[in-house]
């Protein structure tokens, strides 16, 4: 019993020692993405809506070189990244991997140009076969703690019998193996490591210092009680309400659901839905065994997992809505997110897998018990079942790569700076695609002070595509700067943009330049 008790203690304890935390999202840049400059700045600074660890910094000068005299310090939701003193004039790109509190890697690039532009590049992303080792591990883990652990509590409290236990043994090796390959494999991404760095000590380090390294840890706690449930020894089944317990505790540490404000909801939620999906999925294999059996003895399983299923798909239907409605915040995320369609397909699968379940429970059920011979269509049925749990843990784990609608925040604006004798011109573009765009443009003069203008108008054209020079008005804002809201750009492109500034019945001034526009 001391066994047991230290066990629940941990798993307790580590369980709830977990901070505040959520998806880490980019609110600021300074220098604002996109801008040029006289001279090069003195730091780069992030800031995101909450506290983050800095990952992987790299900074490719305008000479296309690689620096590593760069000083990155955190404080708080601000990454500041000093600049050496020595940056050739041209387009400079700092891209960044920073944790946020809910152990996922948030990557992007800032791009600002000193004088000229020039074709600087943001590194490639060579992380393909590292996010497929990232999903394969997470179903690999899904398969432990939900098939696995559920089904050696299936045969310990439902089924009193061991029978059939040779998946759920098969899933908790892989489930451990999953575990620590995804510890291994979140460092790497965290930090931007290859797959050598395995034999290092840093990219361990990182991940056990984030939420996600907590909760692998509960969760191999969780499959090597259940391992230790398939003895025949008299704690076998208080191991197994440990090793369910803990598989509730390993998902409410960590993660996008678990994490989202409110948390006195969301964890309570995260738990409770991990151990009805544990109950309902752990069954399965378990039970497709059993049908081999004689009905007589098979029947009284049936009817009382059938009682407690119905509970669980109760729970789960209860609190998966409570947190989709957390995630998504508003019904159109459910198509114009990936979030969302990876939701939307997670929902259609678990509807097909209720209708096999009540064609189970009230069908195929009664006419067992009537005698009927319905034991091979049922366990068809069941089989049937665990293929689309296994659909839908390879759904699900693309959250991993996905962060929820309610994370999002809007891009940060595209800047250019255009520089003349007399004046200078900063224009903000938001969202900087194509589609709908507002631009904010601020007048100086050639000292930086404010330039005060009569009437400014905004030209933009992109020859390329043959669009034809598009002219609008621009309005002087309570905020001091002018705006011109709702401007159609219909292509990605380089677009000529041109500024004039009436600043006197007799002057005027007018700057061009080029704008990137991206793809919508």
């Amino acid at each position: 019993m001391r066994l047991l008790a230290a066990l629940a203690t941990l798993l307790l304890v580590v369980g709830f020692a977990t901070g505040a935390s959520a998806h880490a999202a980019l609110v600021s840049v300074e220098p604002a993405s996109g801008s040029i400059l006289l001279g090069a700045p003195k730091a780069v600074e992030l800031r995101f809506n909450e506290a983050v660890t800095p990952g992987a910094i790299q900074l490719i000068d305008g000479a296309g070189r690689a620096r590593d005299d760069t000083r990155v310090t955190a404080s708080g939701e601000t990454i500041s990244i000093a600049m050496p003193p020595n940056l050739p004039q041209g387009t400079a790109v700092v891209s960044y991997r920073v944790i946020s509190q809910d152990g996922h890697p948030v990557a992007g690039s800032v791009i600002f140009s000193i004088g000229m532009p020039t074709g600087t590049q943001p590194p490639a992303n060579a992380n393909g076969g590292l996010n497929a080792l990232i999903w394969l591990a997470r179903v690999g883990l899904y398969l432990g703690l939900f098939v696995g652990v559920g089904g050696v509590f299936f045969a310990r409290w439902i089924a009193w019998a061991m029978t059939g236990m040779t998946v759920p043994r098969v899933a908790l090796v892989l489930g451990l193996a999953s575990a620590i390959v995804s510890l291994g494999a979140l460092g790497l991404d965290l930090l931007g490591l290859p797959p050598a760095a395995l034999a290092t000590a840093a990219p361990w380090k990182i991940a056990f210092a984030t939420s996600a390294g907590p909760a692998l840890l509960v969760a191999m706690v969780a499959m090597l009680c259940a391992l230790l449930a398939l003895r025949s020894a008299w704690y076998a089944r208080a191991l197994a309400i440990v090793a369910l317990v803990g598989v509730g505790l390993s998902l409410a540490m960590t993660g996008h659901a678990a994490t989202a404000p409110p948390e006195a909801l969301t964890r309570p939620a995260v738990f409770l839905h991990g151990l009805g999906v544990t109950i309902w999925i752990g069954a399965l294999a378990p039970l497709a065994a059993l049908m081999s059996r004689p009905a007589i003895a098979t029947l009284p399983v049936v009817n009382r997992f059938s009682r407690i299923a119905g509970l669980a798909v109760g729970v789960l239907a209860l609190t998966g809505l409570a947190l989709a409605l957390v995630q998504l915040e508003r019904p159109s995320a459910l198509v114009d997110t990936r979030y969302g369609l990876i939701l939307s397909i997670k929902l259609g699968l678990v509807i097909l897998l209720l209708g096999l379940a009540a064609l189970n429970r009230f069908r195929l059920t009664p006419a067992l018990a009537r005698g009927e011979k319905a034991a091979s269509i049922l366990r068809r049925a069941i089989l049937l079942e665990c293929v689309l749990a296994l659909a839908i843990f390879a759904v699900v784990a693309g959250w991993r790569f996905t962060p929820p609608p309610r994370t999002i925040i809007p891009e940060t604006p595209l800047a250019i700076h255009i520089h003349g004798d007399k004046a200078m011109f900063q224009v903000l573009v938001s969202p900087g695609k194509a589609g709908v765009d507002d631009f904010v443009l601020q007048l100086m003069t050639g000292e930086g002070a404010l330039l005060k203008a009569r009437e400014v108008t905004l030209t933009l054209s992109l020859p390329e595509r043959g669009v034809e020079p598009m002219e609008r008005d621009a309005s002087l804002g309570p905020d001091g700067y002018w705006h011109v809201r709702k401007v159609e750009l219909p292509f990605g492109g380089r677009w000529h943009v041109r500024i004039d500034a009436l600043v006197s019945d007799f002057e005027k001034i007018t700057l061009e330049d080029e704008l990137d526009v991206s793809p919508p």
